[in-house]
């Protein structure tokens, strides 16, 4: 007891040995306590001050010069409703009433939202959301003069529409150029969000080229939203994202959050598409949207690896996009499924969204060059761009995958965390599979924990084909897989040509890493 005694008093003397030195230390200015809020440290040097002051001035000139060009938008769409007449309290009479033909009621249906003239004359950038399926549309300027708008066009791929109103000398937003807009930098929004009439607020660009994971739906959807941290809500919708130098780089279109109000994440559509759009749309009255005839998503680690690439980079196409697969641009052109785009017109294609971008600067009918790897070899196409089928003939089929039936052959992979069997003539009928994919392999179990998980789906996807390693080849029999992958160790891959049942459209390519 002693000992322990003996050792707490060796420890708080210890301690206090360290303060006092510290203090003694400190009195010599020999050391300082530092804080998180340094009083000497905290202080702002007068240069630092006006840099301050000229970036304050920045977000004033900002409002002063951009506000009168965004406006208020107020929709208006009539509901036509059948109301009965009679008591409010429900009865025996209303019950016979109902049986009644009763006088049909209009109620109109108000929104609001906001956009920015782009042109002297009248025209007006928006969201295709905010002036959709409206009967009137009343616009209003900073200066409280009101003009009905009438709708030049809407894309609601992009989110972008299109509305004028009929004015002179009218003030006009500059439009910039959203190619050269970093992250980190300034940015400013300005809408009527929650009913409060042109308000500004700032923040940064978060990030550029972001999805927003089928919020829009369609084949063309655009993955290259701008984020920022600028407060937009409800109402913001259509407004100008701009940049510090006062030029729009963007039209404020969603935001991210679990309430629907802001959260500290916006998204807004590129200006250099949204004025592609709008060209087009006061042009020819639609928008002729330039395609490879290809689905494409960015290249995982496994894609990259099969491609024979160093990185993971590059964007892979998954299947032809066209119906028939011969119309597609690419397929003419060489370009296979499993083939990894490394560039376009030779600037580097990291991802989906670069692709995107560098294809939309090229009109329907002119050549550009992709180079591609496939599987270690590279490649290099000239694909003549087509324009974009009709969404309404694009539209897959939701319904669900057939029930397999039972097959004696059905065998288990667990190199890929599948089992597989032969399809099935019930199969067929249940699903109506088509005749080019009957021939294949139906997985009918995937392992939540294997390497095709998410991948390859059970009871939905037939495997058609093996086109690397090489040679291609079928795939009949599950013999015809065990051949294959006898033949690959833990990290190599495998990948597939593959068919997802109550899907329309082609067969896609998939590549799965093998486990131990």
């Amino acid at each position: 007891m002693a000992s322990r005694f003996s050792r707490t008093g060796f420890g708080v003397s210890l301690v206090a040995a360290f303060v006092f030195g510290l203090l003694f230390a400190s009195g010599l200015d020999l050391t300082r306590f530092g804080f998180a809020q340094d009083g000497k440290g905290a202080k702002v040097s007068s240069s630092q001050v006006q840099s301050l002051a000229e970036t304050g001035s920045a977000f004033e000139a900002i409002a002063d010069h951009v506000t009168p060009s965004v406006v208020s938008i107020q929709t208006q769409r009539v509901r036509t409703n059948t109301r009965s007449r009679g008591s409010q309290r429900p009865g025996i009479e209303d019950f016979f009433r109902n049986f009644e033909q009763q006088p049909q009621q209009q109620e109109p249906q108000e929104a609001s939202g906001t956009g920015f003239i782009v042109s002297k004359d009248g025209y007006i950038l928006t969201n295709n959301h905010v002036v959709a399926d409206a009967d009137k549309v009343t616009v209003t300027l900073l200066d409280k003069r009101s003009f009905e708008a009438k709708v030049i066009g809407r894309d609601p791929t992009t989110d972008v529409a299109v509305i004028k109103v009929n004015g002179n000398d009218l003030p006009v937003a500059a439009l910039g150029d959203d190619n050269t807009a970093r992250v980190g930098q300034w940015v400013v929004a300005i809408g009527n969000p929650l009913g409060l009439d042109f308000t500004v607020t700032a923040g940064i660009i978060s990030a550029k080229g972001r999805p927003l994971n089928g919020i829009l739906g369609g084949r063309y959807e655009i993955t290259d939203y701008i984020q920022t941290d600028a407060a937009i809500n409800p109402g913001n919708s259509g407004g100008p994202l701009v940049n510090i130098r006062g030029e729009v780089i963007g039209i404020n279109s969603a935001i991210a959050s679990s309430t629907g109000f802001y959260a500290g994440y916006g998204f807004a559509i590129p200006v250099t598409l949204a004025k592609q759009v709008m060209d087009d749309l006061i042009a020819y009255g639609k928008v002729r949207r330039s395609v490879i005839g290809v689905a494409i998503a960015n290249a995982t680690a496994a894609d990259a690896k099969a491609a024979g690439l160093k990185e993971v980079t590059g964007v892979l196409v998954q299947t032809y996009s066209f119906d028939p697969t011969d119309d597609s641009p690419a397929k003419k052109a060489g370009i296979e499924p499993g083939d990894v785009i490394i560039a376009a017109d030779g600037k580097p294609t990291d991802r989906v969204s670069t692709l995107q971008r560098i294809v939309r600067t090229h009109k329907p009918g002119e050549t550009m060059t992709f180079d591609v790897m496939r599987f270690g070899t590279k490649k290099n196409f000239r694909v003549k761009l087509a324009e974009a089928q009709d969404q309404a003939q694009q539209v897959a089929s939701t319904a669900p995958a057939a029930p397999r039936g039972a097959e004696p052959e059905a065998r288990r992979f667990d190199k890929i965390g599948i089992a597989v069997e032969p399809v099935s003539p019930e199969l067929v009928n249940r699903a109506r599979v088509a005749e080019p994919y009957r021939r294949g392999l139906i997985v009918s179990d995937v392992n939540v924990t294997g390497p095709a998980y998410r991948k390859l789906f059970a009871d939905g996807t037939i495997l058609l084909q093996v086109i690397n390693p090489g040679p291609r080849r079928d795939l009949r029999t599950a013999a015809d897989l065990e051949s294959v992958l006898s033949k690959l160790g833990t990290g190599d891959l495998v990948t597939f040509i593959v068919y997802d049942l109550g899907q329309e459209g082609p067969p896609r390519a998939v590549t799965v890493q093998v486990g131990g």
